[in-house]
């Protein structure tokens, strides 16, 4: 347990810098789920509705990495996971 001042201080900023980073990623897991449903639903009408959630995951994602709450690599793989359901989405209404 902590037994100087600056120890007791370093514990209250942790807490609150890990509930800020808790929120965040939260954040970051809703907008994907979001997006990945509305590629579910792709067709030609909601096609830029889709691409605007995908530029909004991008932002949050990249935003997440520039703030180190998730690391580069993590963020690198949900993008790519989001495209890859895109792209795959796509080919398949072309059809």
């Amino acid at each position: 347990m902590a037994n100087t001042k600056s120890a007791y201080k370093r514990i209250g900023i942790t807490e609150r810098n890990r509930l800020r980073n808790k929120a965040y990623r939260s954040t970051i897991k809703t907008v994907m789920k979001k997006t990945l449903i509305g590629i579910k639903e792709l067709t030609n009408e909601n096609a830029s509705s889709v691409q605007n959630l995908i530029s909004l995951s991008y932002s949050k994602i990249d935003k997440a990495i520039q703030k180190g709450i998730i690391h580069r690599n993590n963020g690198k793989s949900k993008k790519a996971s989001l495209i890859k359901a895109f792209k795959s989405q796509t080919a398949r209404t072309q059809v």
